[in-house]
């Protein structure tokens, strides 16, 4: 199957070629799991030194369990005492995708959304072969419901908190990953803070052309878990015809299925997109700031709180096609409320006009200063954070009062706004990570500097 398009139709013919492949990857992975290798390309990430944690599960065989390896890193905020959450943040289906989690816990603007809550950051890496049937891991019941778990309680050892075993989860998923975490939402609600679906969700019939794609049972208790489902205008809505046109009939069936339930589920569409994440962080990190600001409970173990529904704002469902409505109150609302998109409140429903219409949300507030600047010789090297709601361009280095260097020159992002990190097709840092330092090359040897580190976020403004 393509990469991440988790929901399209396929002939016979590809699924009996799917089964073939999987069969000999079982048969590979039965000649080679006593050695305990790690494959490429899963073979290279970053190393996972405290405040990072790491554990690796190898494939099984066993009816029902999970038939790949995967590598489960964590990264816990230094300054949280007790953990109220756990962050998740999915990869999509493909080889590709799937190699690109072994980055995600590092991103420094999903970290800063985690500090913020007390939350830990997950990024998981599903080790599928090149085109295997990813449903063997995005589908939660075929074995990586239980993995994820079971890795909550391994990392609670490791890092020295239990409590990850019990706090309630955000999840973010991407494709095959939105289809993962649409799939916990429906068996675990009362553990789901809120669910970001970037292009991709689960289904509630299940397809004939697809019968490995099993469907799920909506209950009434995943109506009270705030759902965003955000597809890319390229994904059969303006391009009816293109590689992933299946994603939006998927999307607004999902979406109509629980809106007309009373669910509490909105819809996104990327103006400027197809399958790739795009600049959807802008949106998706403010939504789940919100949401985890109105549900988390104070202590670890404690229920979820009730989602507020007082304030929220409804709009009619925005495809770009017609004249744009600004979302108003409930009370104030005209059409279809069954079909309305649902946002938590005025301060979401703001964000949202601006992403629906261009994706340039905006942001008046400055990232925080550098710490930590240190220098070695001529080497300077920093700490920082990124901004919660537009993250890291780039910095800015002077000495003595004058700019010396911008780092990067030029951020790498195809696929959005430049980020200091750079972002791959599943929205997580390249490799190797980019380091906070700069060599001075052009300073004189014994004379002395004093050099000053700013930070830039990406709508430009400048920390102190």
């Amino acid at each position: 199957m393509p990469s991440g398009a988790c929901g399209r139709h396929h002939p016979l013919h590809l699924i009996v070629t799917r089964i073939m492949r999987n069969l000999i990857y079982f048969f590979a992975l039965l000649i080679v799991s006593p050695l305990y290798a790690q494959q490429p390309p899963y073979d290279q990430y970053p190393d996972a030194k405290p405040p990072y944690y790491r554990v690796r599960y190898e494939g099984s065989t066993a009816p029902g369990t999970l038939i790949y390896p995967v590598n489960y890193t964590i990264w816990i905020p230094p300054t949280a005492k007790q953990l109220r959450g756990v962050i998740v943040h999915q990869h999509g289906c493909g080889e590709g995708s799937c190699k690109s989690g072994l980055t995600g816990a590092f991103d420094l603007h999903w970290q800063a959304l985690a500090q913020k809550h007390d939350c830990a950051l997950l990024a998981p890496s599903y080790e599928q072969p090149d085109k295997a049937d990813c449903q063997m891991w995005c589908d939660p019941r075929n074995g990586s419901d239980a993995a994820f778990q079971k890795c909550l309680v391994d990392l609670g050892a490791q890092s020295g908190h239990a409590e990850l075993t019990v706090v309630p989860w955000a999840l973010w998923g991407h494709s095959g990953g939105g289809h993962w975490a649409g799939g916990m939402v429906m068996l675990h609600p009362e553990r789901v803070a809120a669910a970001w679906l970037r292009s991709g969700v689960p289904l509630f019939q299940t397809n004939p052309d697809r019968p490995s794609i099993k469907a799920h049972a909506l209950t009434d208790a995943v109506l009270g878990v705030p759902i965003m489902c955000n597809p890319g205008t390229k994904e059969g809505v303006t391009d009816k015809k293109g590689r992933f046109a299946g994603v939006w009939p998927a999307n607004e069936i999902f979406f109509n299925t629980i809106r007309s339930k009373g669910g509490l589920i909105g819809v996104a569409v990327d103006p400027l997109t197809a399958h790739e994440c795009g600049n959807q962080r802008y949106l998706a990190i403010p939504w789940l700031d919100a949401c985890l600001s109105a549900r988390l409970p104070k202590g670890s173990g404690e229920p979820l709180l009730r989602t507020p529904t007082e304030d929220a704002r409804l709009a009619p469902l925005y495809l770009g096609e017609t004249e744009f409505v600004t979302p108003v109150s409930s009370r104030d609302f005209n059409g279809e409320i069954e079909k309305s998109v649902w946002l938590l409140n005025k301060d979401v429903a703001r964000l949202w006009s601006e992403y629906v219409k261009d994706t340039s949300v905006s942001d008046t507030t400055p990232p925080p200063a550098p710490t930590e600047v240190a220098i070695d010789g001529n080497k300077i090297s920093w700490s920082a954070q990124a901004d919660l709601e537009s993250g890291l361009a780039h910095f800015i280095i002077e000495r003595d009062g004058k700019f010396l260097a911008r780092l990067p020159d030029a951020g790498k992002n195809p696929f959005g706004r430049p980020i200091f990190q750079n972002l791959q097709y599943s929205d997580t840092p390249s490799q190797p990570l980019v380091p906070m330092e700069f060599t001075d090359t052009k300073s004189e040897p014994g004379k002395k500097h004093t050099y000053r580190v700013i930070a830039v976020n990406t709508v430009g403004l400048q920390s102190n």
